[in-house]
């Protein structure tokens, strides 16, 4: 297949990176190349066949590829993480003579559950200056009680959201879906939610517990995709987070760049420490220029080769130019 000459073949090793492409289903591989050959021949117009989906590759392994996927660049710009094997690699075709960039066609399978399976955002709430809390004797039990109860009625206005607490620290997840055509499966990711959590809890722990606090935001695919935000044992003594994949890494990842850099006095405090995917996605308006406003900085994250930042931002700056 694709033997006219101003056909563009890439073999798995050698699948240009950094630039736009698309994903495509291996049902329309031979319609492609049918259509590419009408427009090569300089037939007139007919319109493009199949579905795409957005993506850029940014590195090749030797078994698979580390992708960007947009999933929505329409209302928002939305970019996950994702990696295709090289067993679900069907074919690489472009034509740059005639400005068509690269189709990725994919295992069937493979692309259906790209689009089907549920994914999660991450948050992780951490008070601030609990230690000297504790040394003062003002964490009283009446006060912590107090602080469990009103999370529940936090809880309670957020059903599609999960809240586990432990020692000073709050952990909250929810799950969101991409969609596709033909299926009943809808768009779901709405991450402004999150903002206006941490919104609350920071009321929260001001009036329970006298004390600041600060967020670490992120999201992406979750290897739990077709369980419920939580697992709980039958007899109520296990409790599984039902997280695992890169979003909950990089959680932890940027949590310990920045008290490294607090440390090392790289950057001052903020409310806000949101991974660059997530912060990206916010909903702005269009007037406030979100990459200038506010300033990113590196962290490892072991399980991506690529580089990854995390935006460091003000809760109210964040809440007064969301949409």
């Amino acid at each position: 297949m694709f033997e006219h000459n101003d056909f563009d073949v890439y073999s798995f090793d050698a699948i240009p990176m950094d630039r736009d492409c698309y994903l495509m289903d291996e049902i329309y591989i031979e319609e492609y190349e049918k259509f590419m050959l009408k427009v090569l021949s300089g037939s007139e117009y007919e319109p493009p066949i199949g579905y795409i989906s957005y993506a850029a590759v940014r590195k090749i392994n030797v078994e698979s590829l580390e992708m960007s996927w947009y999933p929505n660049i329409y209302d928002r710009f939305h970019e996950v993480v994702i990696i295709l094997s090289k067993t679900d690699f069907v074919a690489c075709v472009g034509s740059w003579r005639w400005s068509e960039k690269p189709h990725i066609f994919v295992q069937s399978q493979w692309l259906n559950n790209l689009h089907l399976r549920r994914y999660s955002a991450f948050g992780l709430i951490d008070a601030i200056d609990v230690k000297e809390a504790i040394r003062k004797g003002t964490l009283t039990r009446e006060r912590l009680i107090q602080l469990r109860n009103e999370i529940d009625t936090l809880g309670r206005s957020y059903p599609q959201v999960s809240f586990i607490s432990f020692a000073d620290t709050i952990l909250i997840k929810s799950n969101w879906s991409v969609g596709q055509v033909g299926s009943e499966v809808r768009y779901t990711y709405e991450p402004e939610i999150f903002i206006t959590i941490v919104k609350r809890f920071r009321e929260i722990f001001a009036k329970t517990l006298g004390l600041a606090i600060y967020a670490v935001l992120t999201q992406g695919s979750n290897e739990y995709y077709d369980d419920s935000l939580l697992h709980i044992s039958e007899l109520k003594n296990h409790v599984c987070l039902n997280s695992l994949g890169l979003p909950f890494a990089q959680l932890l990842a940027i949590d310990e760049s920045v008290r490294s850099h607090l440390r090392a006095k790289v950057h001052l405090p903020s409310d806000l420490y949101m991974d660059a995917q997530f912060y990206r996605s916010l909903n702005f308006k269009f007037e406030f220029l979100k990459t200038e406003a506010n300033s990113k900085y590196p962290y490892k994250d072991k399980m991506i080769g690529t580089d990854t930042f995390y935006y460091a931002a003000q809760l109210p700056e964040v809440l007064e130019n969301l949409k």
